[in-house]
C-alpha cells in the first residue's frame, strides 16, 4: 500500500520538529520518493548516521508501505541554497 508524501514529512517533523523537509514522488505511484531532511539535529553525524536518524524516524515502513527514498540530509549550514528559502 503506498504511503502519502504527508505522512512521510509528518513521521520525520515528528522525529525532527526543527527539520525543512522536502519530499518529491519520484514516478508518482507513491513508492518512490525523494526526500530532503535539514536538521540541526545532524550536525557531528557521518552522514551513514543521519540517514540511519531518518530512516529510524519512520518507524519500520522503509521496505514495506514505502518503497524506495533517495535520501538526502544537511544540517543548515550545509544545506544547498535552493533549500534555505
Amino acid at each position: 500500500m503506498p504511503m502519502e508524501a504527508g505522512v512521510i514529512e509528518k513521521m520525520i517533523k515528528e522525529a525532527f520538529p526543527d527539520a525543512k523537509v522536502i519530499i518529491e514522488d519520484l514516478r508518482g505511484d507513491g513508492d518512490h520518493y525523494s526526500a530532503l531532511v535539514v536538521s540541526s539535529a545532524f550536525a557531528g553525524k557521518s552522514r551513514v548516521q543521519q540517514h540511519q536518524m531518518v530512516y529510524a524516524s519512520l518507524k519500520g515502513m522503509m521496505g514495506g508501505d514505502l518503497h524506495a527514498l533517495a535520501l538526502q540530509t544537511a544540517t543548515p549550514e550545509t544545506a544547498p541554497d535552493w533549500a534555505k528559502a
